[in-house]
């Protein structure tokens, strides 16, 4: 048993030099190590840019539903006919962007892994 623990330290120390050795002083080596490195370099990239994305387009939902909402409460129980028209075509956008924005939490909450930005609300209330 002793012998066999001795030749896999040997194997594995042999092993390990050799990986030293091929990925750090040859052409071949160094290439394939740095194609690896590469591709996790562009993974990183890639979820930056989709990260930002999402985050931008929740941030511009939002803006969208704020202003229709502030609009919605300014003209709500006014007595003009118009601004009564402008309250509830505020209230209809600001319902759609809501629902468009949870559906879009919803499908890209991945994104954030638990570590949501405090300037983005996981859903957006409807206007009642």
């Amino acid at each position: 048993m002793k012998k066999f623990i001795i030749t896999l330290i040997i194997i594995l120390s042999v092993l390990f030099v050799g990986s030293l050795i091929f990925f750090g002083a040859t052409p071949a080596g160094r290439t394939i190590w740095n194609e690896y490195m590469y591709d996790l370099d562009k993974v990183d990239e890639i979820d930056y840019e989709k990260r930002k994305a999402v985050e931008d387009t929740c941030r511009a939902m939002i803006s969208s539903y704020t202003a229709d909402s502030l609009i919605y409460n300014q003209y709500k129980e006014s007595t003009v006919t118009e601004e009564i028209s402008w309250a509830n075509n505020a209230k209809i956008r600001a319902n759609q962007t809501a629902s468009t924005y949870n559906n879009y939490i919803l499908l890209n909450s991945y994104v954030w892994e638990d570590n949501v930005p405090s300037d983005i609300f996981m859903t957006l209330q409807y206007l009642e």
